[in-house]
């Protein structure tokens, strides 16, 4: 018997001390803050009571002290002598009845039970609840997505789509996790994925959308062989090597200018490593793309003649606009400067910023149409990659 007694003395008013207990386990799983969610709960309440009581305004108010323990709500009404709104007005004989020493003219608190909410309005602030934790959650997947843009994440390959060929990663940074898309355009041509796949992908931009964070992938950019040289070789990390600007024809072939101010270190050896270890390693992640490392320079004669390597050059003329330059050549080593379907001469253009007018040894100065190959590329791809951090 005393057990039903209980039963029946329970009430659906708010459990305080539980109430707070549950935003400190939020807190702690998930990582909300207490005094948002203490904001959003403060914002169901609100919203619960207006449900069933339209003409409230906001005369609402909640008041909870996690010290004492306590969550109470109160409605603010006007003492009147005639009631025209009873959502926000109290006859002076009501108002008496709660507080003595009310008078016309008072404006009293009335708590508000809980209890007496309706079963929609409890739903209601149950959705704006859970969708507080949802935005919050969002929030801080879009924070910690977005410290990480321009550098590499391993993401797990979950999805190809057997359609258009685009995979679905899920990549994670810290605690949070997050989908991401990896369209055709951003892979590279020749890989293949399947699911479960593991995959090193280069995070190009984050944006905020209505279904949470949308994070933008590569495997093309240029950006994702400067972070694997950065992952491999310590002296680019720590910066005693600087990569000055890369080029990059994805899946084919990677130029790569680097350059160290201290004399006594070798930015080439540095990169290629013992038994060319290190670039190797960032090769074999790249699925056997090429890559040739060469030394910058502020003189651009030697920069450009390196940037045509393996060719040999013979000289190098930079003409008046200094955008321009002229390059002889061997005459057996012109079908190698400007490389297969005139890939070697096109990177060497966007790795220096010149357009480059390439011509054999036999006629350095005889513009013959199928001896020549002027390229004309501006650096804007190549340096972003190489400065974007």
């Amino acid at each position: 018997m005393p057990k039903k007694n209980q039963k029946a003395q329970k009430t659906n008013e708010l459990d305080a001390p539980e109430f707070f207990t549950a935003i400190e386990l939020i807190e702690k799983e998930k990582g909300i803050p207490k005094g948002y969610m203490m904001e959003k709960i403060t914002l169901a309440l609100v919203s619960a009571y207006k449900k069933d009581h339209e003409d409230a305004g906001d005369n609402i108010v909640v008041d909870a002290d996690p010290e004492k323990g306590t969550v109470r709500m109160y409605i603010k009404k006007d003492v009147v002598e005639t009631v025209d709104n009873p959502a926000t007005e109290i006859s002076l004989e009501e108002a008496q009845a709660k507080l003595p020493r009310a008078m016309l003219g008072d404006v009293v608190s009335i708590e508000v039970k809980t209890r007496d909410f309706g079963r929609i309005a409890a739903q209601t602030a149950r959705q704006v609840i859970i969708q507080g934790m949802r935005e919050a959650e969002r929030g801080m997947i879009f924070d910690e997505f977005t410290s990480k843009e321009h550098e590499i994440l391993t993401g797990l390959v979950t999805r190809i789509d057997p359609r258009t060929g685009g995979a679905s990663l899920r990549i994670s940074s810290g605690s949070e996790f997050t989908e991401a898309y990896l369209a055709p355009s951003e892979q590279v041509r020749g890989e293949s994925y399947v699911e479960g796949m593991r995959l090193k992908v280069y995070v190009v931009e984050v944006r905020r959308s209505t279904r949470g964070p949308q994070v933008l992938i590569s495997r093309t950019h240029p950006g994702l062989v400067k972070r694997l040289f950065e992952l491999e070789v310590p002296e680019i990390y720590d910066g005693t090597v600087e990569v000055k600007s890369i080029a990059r024809e994805a899946g084919s072939r990677t130029k790569l200018a680097v350059w160290s101010a201290d004399p006594n270190v070798d930015p080439i050896g540095a990169c290629v490593g013992p038994k060319g270890q290190r670039v190797n390693n960032i090769v074999a992640e790249l699925k056997g793309e090429k890559v040739d490392i060469i030394k910058w320079s502020e003189d651009p004669a030697e920069y450009v003649a390196a940037a045509l390597a393996p060719a040999d050059v013979i000289s190098v003329t930079t003409l008046d606009d200094g955008k321009n330059c002229r390059v002889v050549v061997p005459d057996d080593q012109l079908s190698l400067a400007i490389g297969k379907e005139g890939q070697n001469a096109r990177l060497a253009a966007k790795l220096t910023g010149y357009k480059i007018d390439i011509k054999p040894e036999s006629a350095p100065e005889d513009p013959e149409p199928e001896e020549d190959l002027i390229l004309d590329e501006e650096p804007e791809e190549a340096e972003e990659a190489a400065s974007e951090e």
